[in-house]
């Protein structure tokens, strides 16, 4: 069983939008820093976007997504959000939620920090 679990991922078309989300049936996410990564068929894992843990909340993004994507957290649901908006084919992969066991690091964007992964959801966009 997975430490966390991502879900929403669907076939969408050019331009439209799309939630993502992170839940754990084990971890209670707002202790944790998240973050959201994609890999795409033949490259890297990239990271995406990261929240810190509850009491920082402070978050990073990357460029390519820096002002369409925006992460949150509804500690309530203990589930972590990554709304897409304006997605291109471009932005097609296996998105994943990883979880970092520091509260508070300088920098959540990459994935040798992450100490827990879902399984990833699959976004498709077509043109």
């Amino acid at each position: 069983q997975s430490q966390l679990v991502e879900s929403g991922g669907t076939l969408v078309q050019f331009g439209e939008s799309l939630k993502l989300a992170c839940t754990s049936p084990r971890f209670k996410l707002p202790i944790y820093t998240i973050g959201w990564f994609r890999q795409a068929p033949g490259k890297e894992r990239e990271g995406l976007s990261c929240i810190r843990s509850d009491g920082d909340d402070r978050t990073d993004y990357t460029d390519a997504v820096k002002g369409r994507f925006t992460i949150s957290r509804d500690d309530a649901k203990n589930t972590v959000y990554l709304q897409m908006n304006n997605l291109t084919p471009e932005d097609t992969a296996v998105y994943y939620c990883a979880a970092d066991i520091r509260s508070s690091p300088a920098q959540c964007l990459l994935a040798s920090d992450m100490d827990y992964w879902g399984k990833g959801t699959q976004v498709t966009v077509s043109s």
